[in-house]
Parts: C-alpha cells; structure tokens; sequence
C-alpha cells in the first residue's frame, strides 16, 4: 500500500490520505472576509483528492493581518462566512484546516498582488504594527513593542478565533509561529530582546507560544491543534533546529497534535537555498528527537518523492502549496503515478 495513500488519524479526526495543502495566502479578503475565491479556490483541493485543506493565514485581530486584504477570524461575521466554504471541503471528503496569525512587525504591508512593498501608512489604510520589541523588519515601520496587556490580548485573541474556527466547522487549527511572524518574533533572540518574562533565555522566548497553545487547545474541543515553525532562522544567532526540537516537545505538552516543519522568514540576511526537500531534514529531526508527528513542506513536488519520504520514516505527512496552484487535482494524479486507489469524488471516476 502507498505510504502517501495511507490514512493518518489525528484525535478522532482521519485524513484519507497523506497528501495535504499547505496554507496559501490569497490576498483577497475584504475586512478580513472570505468571498467567493476563497471558496472555489479551497474547495477544488477537496475535489482533487487532498487529505486535509488548510486554509491561508487568518489573522486573529486588525492588527495581526499581513496586509490590508488578509482573511480574518476576529469577528463572528467571519467565521460564518467561512462556514460555507468549510461545509465545501468537508463534502468532498477532506479534513477543512485553517492556520491562526498575528504578523507581528510584518503586519500592515502592501499585499504583493498590488505590486506595491514595504509598509502601508495611516493614511492609506496601515497601521501601527507590533512586536516583542521595537525592532523594524527590513525597511518596514519600526514597531512598538508590546506591553503585558498587550501579551495578554494576544492569547485571548488566539483562543477566541479558535473558538470561532471550531464553530465554522474546521476540524484542524493550526497555530503559526514561524516565517517571521510574531509568535517566531517572540522565539527568536534576533528580533527578542525583551528583559520580562517572555524575553531572555529560551524558556521565557517560547512562554507566549506555550501559553497561545494551551489557550487554542482549550477552545479547539476535539479540533486537532498544529503549530508551525521556522525550525530555523538561517541567521547567525537565531533560532535554530535544536531549540525547535525542545519547544516542539514544550507545546505538545501543551496540547499540540502535530508539528509543520517549515523554515526562514525573519530576518531579511536569512541564507537558505531552496530545491525539492530542503526543509525535510528539519521535520525528520523533530520527528526523530521527539517521536511526534510531523508534516514536511518544501519543493515536495513528486509524489514519488513525497512517498520516500514517508516510507524513510523521516515525516508522517507531506504539505505543498505551489503544486497545488499548478494542479488543483494534484493528489489524483499522485494516486495514478504510485497505483494508489484514487481519491476522486464520484462524478470524476470515469476519468481514473
């Protein structure tokens, strides 16, 4: 039987297979509301034979988003216009995921569709960014750094949207805390150089990651809960794979299900070279030191790659974003090159 093929159990929750969609961001919402492209984009994933959908990074509050035109899971008016879309996934039989951000001091930035960089002001629809400390990303608006109440709106903004997440019927929620956002800002001692409680040593940097974990994992009922890293920043100084390998174990106690390996994003001098797997490595060593379930990413566009990868131990899932946007029905094509049983929905069975 396919390694990539073969159903993967999270909590009660069973992927058919373990072929998934990482999140895409789409830049396409308005006031942080899905549309109709969120719809038909996600949807046709479920139909072409994924195992788990995960929707784009969906900011928690206004401030965390990304750039004017993110999706959003701060009001409940968004998450019951995710609701449809969920129901679309669901129906073509993946499991509906949905990843939870605060962009921290890469918030408020020209959506790349608009062909624009750099920061957006005040006066164009921006707004004040924030961070564990006031460091400036690149040439990005410098931003304040966040006081205790202010730490404190971020766990429950995480927790609340977890909660609406749930409602709109998604059965996984993943955390971010990687590519640069603000729960890697906290992690890294790059961009942390906080003196409290939640900056210094490695056991203060990963106390608000620990903390936003416990807190989705209280409000995700059954939900299965992720959490993505950097496993490192590729930077002299930073967060490396040793300290993913000792913060993976920290939020599983904490309630994670399952770690997404990925790596970079936080500081603009990051030295990586992509090619087909080069984040696997890092997902293989959090799986091998931990014993926890892992999902790799990165280039992971051959299914007989991605097969080799399972069958070598070294992931028990494989994410990909761009082959996706390539082939919408990427995984039924995958089932036909390792003569695995196709995924596809009944309507499309004449064509495998």
């Amino acid at each position: 039987m396919s390694a990539l093929f073969t159903p993967l159990s999270i909590r009660d929750i069973e992927m058919r297979n373990r072929l998934w969609v990482s999140p895409m961001c789409q830049y396409s919402a308005i006031e942080g509301m899905p549309n109709e492209w969120h719809h038909v984009h996600l949807a046709q994933f479920a139909a072409g034979g994924a195992g788990l959908v995960i929707a784009e990074a969906s900011a928690i509050s206004p401030e965390g988003r990304i750039s004017p035109d993110d999706a959003g899971m701060w009001t409940d008016a968004q998450a019951e216009a995710w609701a449809p879309i969920v129901a679309a996934i669901r129906s073509r039989g993946a499991v509906a995921g949905i990843q939870l951000s605060h962009a921290g001091r890469k918030a408020s930035t020209s959506s790349p569709l608009s062909g624009a960089r750099g920061s957006v002001t005040h006066a164009d629809g921006g707004w004040t960014t924030v961070a564990p400390s006031a460091l400036a990303y690149d040439s990005f608006a410098a931003p304040i750094a966040l006081d205790a109440a202010g730490i404190e709106k971020v766990v429950t903004d995480f927790a609340d949207a977890a909660r609406r997440a749930v409602r709109a019927g998604f059965q996984v929620v993943e955390v971010h805390a990687a590519h640069g956002y603000l729960l890697h800002q906290f992690l890294s001692p790059l961009t942390n150089h906080r003196d409290d409680g939640y900056g210094g040593s490695f056991e203060n940097r990963v106390r608000l990651l620990v903390r936003v974990t416990e807190a989705v994992r209280e409000a995700a009922g059954e939900a299965a809960v992720f959490v993505r890293f950097s496993a490192t920043d590729a930077a002299p100084g930073g967060w490396d794979v040793a300290d993913t390998v000792a913060a993976a174990r920290l939020v599983a106690d904490a309630g994670a299900d399952l770690m997404d390996v990925s790596s970079g994003g936080l500081v603009p001098e990051q030295r990586i070279v992509p090619g087909p797997g080069y984040q696997v490595d890092y997902a293989a060593a959090v799986r091998r030191e931990t014993g926890l379930p892992v999902a790799a990413v990165g280039m992971i566009d051959d299914p007989t790659f991605g097969e080799q990868i399972l069958a070598d131990g070294r992931a028990d899932a494989i994410l990909s974003g761009r082959e996706w946007l390539r082939d919408p029905h990427y995984a039924l094509r995958a089932a036909a090159a390792l003569g695995a049983d196709s995924p596809a929905p009944a309507q499309y069975l004449r064509a495998y």
